[in-house]
Parts: C-alpha cells; sequence; structure tokens
C-alpha cells in the first residue's frame, strides 16, 4: 500500500524589503491581494509619473548650470534622507550599513553611475534634447539585457536577440539620419543599467532611502568642492537669481527621494513583470514633454529610429508574457 505524502504547512516569512509576505497575500487574507496590487499601480504610476514630469522641474531652474544643479541635487537629496531617517527611526539600520565595507563600496559605486546619469539627464534637459533624454530610458531594458550577457553570461532568447537587434538598426538609423551618435541616449541607457546591475549585486535587504543616502554621502564631498569653486569664480546661482529659483533648488532633495519611495512601495507589492510594463510610462511622457510641450524638432530619421525601439519594446512584453505564461503552468501531479 503506497505512503500517503504529507504535505507540511509552510511558516509564512516576512519579505526581505518589508513588505508583506507571500502567505499574508495567498493565504488567509487573499481577500486583500487585488487591493495591494491596486495600490501598487498607484504608487508605480506616481513614480513613473514624476520621473517623466522630471525635465519641467529642471528647465525651471534656468539659469543654473547642470553640474551646479547636480552638486545641490546630490547635498539637499542627502538632507533629505537623513530627515527620512530621523523620521521613520531607521538611523540604527543604516549605521549598521555602514559597517559593511563592500556594501558601502558598492553603493558608493552605484553614486557615481547615478551622478552621471543625472549629470546627463539635466544637461539633455537644459540644452533641448529631452527626446534624446526619453529614448535612452526607453532603450534601458534592452541595455539591461546586453549587460547580463556580457557581465553574468545570460542566455537570451530569441526574441529577446531580436529586440537586442532591432534597438542596434535604430541606433545605426538615428546615428546616419542625425549625423551624429545619440551619445546622450546610450550614457543614460548605459548607466542606469549599470546601476541597477550595482543595485542587484547589493541585494534587496537595504531599502531605498539607506541606499540614497550612502550613494549621496559618497558624492557629498566633490559636490561641496564644485559648489565652492562655483562660488569663488562668482557662477554660483543659489540665492542670487530669485526666490522661485531657490526654493525650487531646496526641493530638488524631495523631488530626488519621493519618486524612489514611491517605487520602492511599488517594488513589493507588484510582481517584476508588472512593474516593468509600466516603467515606460516615465519616458513616454518625457518624449510628450519634448515633442508637445518644448516643441523638440522630430525629423523623419528620428521617427523611423523611435518606431523601431517601440517595436523591440513591443517584442520583450510579447516575450515577458510568454514566459510568464508558461511558467505559471501546473505541473504534472505525480500518480
Amino acid at each position: 500500500m503506497p505512503r500517503r505524502r504529507t504535505q507540511l504547512p509552510v511558516a509564512s516569512q516576512p519579505s526581505s524589503s518589508g513588505g508583506e509576505s507571500a502567505d499574508s497575500l495567498g493565504g488567509v487574507n487573499s481577500s486583500l491581494r487585488p487591493l495591494t496590487a491596486r495600490s501598487g499601480i498607484v504608487f508605480a504610476a506616481g513614480a513613473y509619473g514624476l520621473w517623466g514630469f522630471l525635465p519641467l522641474y529642471f528647465i525651471a531652474l534656468v539659469p543654473s548650470d547642470p553640474i551646479e544643479i547636480v552638486a545641490w541635487r546630490v547635498v539637499f537629496s542627502l538632507g533629505f534622507c537623513a530627515v527620512l531617517l530621523t523620521i521613520m527611526r531607521t538611523w540604527q539600520p543604516f549605521l549598521t550599513l555602514l559597517g559593511s565595507a563592500r556594501t558601502v563600496a558598492l553603493l558608493s559605486t552605484g553614486g557615481l553611475l547615478i551622478c552621471i546619469n543625472w549629470l546627463t539627464y539635466v544637461y539633455a534637459t537644459l540644452t533641448e534634447h529631452v527626446v534624446e533624454a526619453a529614448l535612452g530610458y526607453f532603450i534601458n531594458p534592452i541595455m539591461t539585457i546586453l549587460l547580463g550577457v556580457i557581465l553574468l553570461r545570460e542566455r537570451l532568447t530569441l526574441m529577446q536577440w531580436v529586440a537586442v537587434g532591432i534597438s542596434t538598426a535604430a541606433v545605426i538609423v538615428l546615428t546616419v539620419g542625425l549625423g551624429q551618435l545619440p551619445w546622450i541616449s546610450l550614457v543614460l541607457a548605459s548607466s542606469f543599467a549599470l546601476y541597477s546591475y550595482v543595485k542587484n549585486k547589493v541585494g534587496s535587504r537595504i531599502d531605498s532611502i539607506s541606499s540614497l543616502t550612502v550613494e549621496t554621502l559618497s558624492l557629498t564631498p566633490v559636490a561641496i568642492v564644485v559648489l565652492g569653486v562655483f562660488a569663488l569664480s562668482h557662477r554660483l546661482t543659489f540665492g542670487s537669481v530669485s526666490v522661485t529659483n531657490t526654493l525650487l533648488m531646496l526641493g530638488i532633495g524631495a523631488v530626488t527621494a519621493v519618486p524612489l519611495l514611491l517605487f520602492g512601495s511599488a517594488a513589493r507589492r507588484l510582481p517584476l513583470s508588472r512593474l516593468g510594463f509600466i516603467q515606460y510610462l516615465a519616458p513616454l511622457l518625457q518624449f510628450i514633454v519634448g515633442v508637445v510641450i518644448l516643441h523638440e524638432p522630430m525629423p523623419l530619421e528620428r521617427w523611423i529610429g523611435f518606431g523601431l525601439v517601440w517595436c523591440a519594446i513591443i517584442v520583450l512584453i510579447v516575450d515577458i508574457i510568454r514566459r510568464t505564461r508558461v511558467s505559471r503552468k501546473p505541473l504534472p501531479r505525480v500518480p
């Protein structure tokens, strides 16, 4: 007589990121799952929506130099994070984090990468290249896939290779048509892809505020030196242009941290596949801002380039849906 296989109950474990455990959402409180997913979509839309309209905020900071803006962004982001750590009473975990040399080194590397990303993005915004910046975030997922192949030796599916090929064709079309390499798009896509890789190496144990605090803390000495040079050369605009400019500069820390908080909340409530779809809201809004509000030129070759990139994104989305459905197929019962 065959022995009956007894299934032991699995203990509920808290999420490493501080969110709800899988069992709490799938077991007794399964009725809360739609509400949690709905709030996750709201948080994600808020994060990517704020990132999408960020160019308008930076344009309002004119005539400040992009380098000065990024330097103040580092300083005020650090200050805002310190306030949040105090309000949330999470100084102890943050100080414990500083005791790990490996984690601090990784986050400092991430800080350097995100600083390159910020500087390129602000420069693009203030020099009327918002559309090119949007292109960078459209191709970011493809750049992340390539990074996985190069650094992690990951194997791509056929459809992922097709998406990479289409994106490469888009870059070639834009380079030939516009007469120069779309370097802003490539720097934004590669720097953020590398930043994501570093954050992945750090892991999900560290919350976004502590992470951003370490990143900006590592950049603050350089930012202070830069601001000192600007002050000595009488190029510092903070506090000397207008009250509006000063207030907007003071608010740049909150503008940096709030979308990260919303994104962190969304990531704890939504599967990565769904979050991956919503991420295209930010570059789409940036594209609309560049074309409709700022009236940046869109010659035929740029439309063709964007069209190819959008085709590549559709291929990626179809591939994600296909693989998600395959992974959800029930395993055959063992007799």
